[in-house]
C-alpha cells in the first residue's frame, strides 16, 4: 500500500486560509478605519461650520445690540423733543390767554374799584385792590363770575379804612383763570 501524506496540503490550505483571513481582516480594519475617519472628519467639518455660523450670528447680534442702543437713545431724544414740542404748543395755544386776562380784568372792573396788584401762579390769580364800598367789591366779584376768562372769585380779605371823609375797602381776591379749552368744553355742555 502506498502512503500518501495529505498533511502538507492541509497545512498549506490552512496557511492560505489564514493569510486570506488576515488580509480580509486587515482590509476590513482599513475600511473601518477609513469609514470612522470619514465620519470623524465629516462631524468635525459640521462642528466647524456650526462654529462659523455661531460666530457670524454673534457678530450680527452685536451689530443689532448697537443698533438697539442707538434706537433707545433716539427714542429718549424723541421723548425729550416731544416734551419740548408739547410745551411750545401749550405756550402757542395759551399765548392769547394773557391778552384775554388783561382784557377781562379791565372789562369786569366796575367804577369805584381800583387794582393795586395782580399776581399769577399757574392759572390762579391773586388780586389786591381798593374799592369805594363793599358793594362795589361784590359787584366786581359778580362781574368776574359772569366772565368767560375768569372764574371762581373768592374773597380772602376785606378791610375798611377811612381816608378823610371817604371810607375805602381794601380787598384781596383769589380768582382762577379759565383756559380756552375749559371754556370750549363748557360751551359744548
Amino acid at each position: 500500500m502506498a502512503r500518501i501524506n495529505l498533511l502538507p496540503w492541509r497545512d498549506e490550505l490552512r496557511k492560505e486560509k489564514q493569510t486570506n483571513f488576515i488580509i480580509a481582516l486587515l482590509v476590513m480594519l482599513a475600511i473601518t478605519g477609513l469609514a470612522m475617519s470619514g465620519v470623524h472628519y465629516y462631524y468635525v467639518d459640521r462642528i466647524d461650520y456650526q462654529k462659523t455660523r455661531n460666530a457670524y450670528l454673534n457678530k450680527e447680534i452685536k451689530k443689532l445690540d448697537i443698533q438697539i442702543s442707538k434706537i433707545k437713545t433716539f427714542e429718549a431724544e424723541k421723548k425729550k423733543l416731544q416734551a419740548h414740542l408739547d410745551i411750545i404748543q401749550r405756550l402757542q395755544s395759551s399765548r392769547s390767554e394773557i391778552v384775554h386776562l388783561f382784557d377781562e380784568a379791565v372789562r369786569t372792573l366796575p367804577e369805584g374799584v381800583y387794582l393795586q396788584s395782580l399776581t399769577q401762579k399757574g392759572n390762579k390769580l391773586v388780586i389786591k385792590g381798593i374799592a369805594q364800598s363793599n358793594a362795589r367789591v361784590s359787584s366786581y366779584m359778580w362781574n368776574i363770575e359772569k366772565s368767560d376768562w375768569l372764574t371762581n372769585p373768592k374773597l380772602d380779605v376785606i378791610s375798611t379804612t377811612r381816608k378823610g371823609r371817604e371810607r375805602l375797602s381794601n380787598f384781596t381776591l383769589q380768582v382762577v383763570q379759565a383756559s380756552k379749552k375749559a371754556k370750549e368744553t363748557e360751551k359744548k355742555e
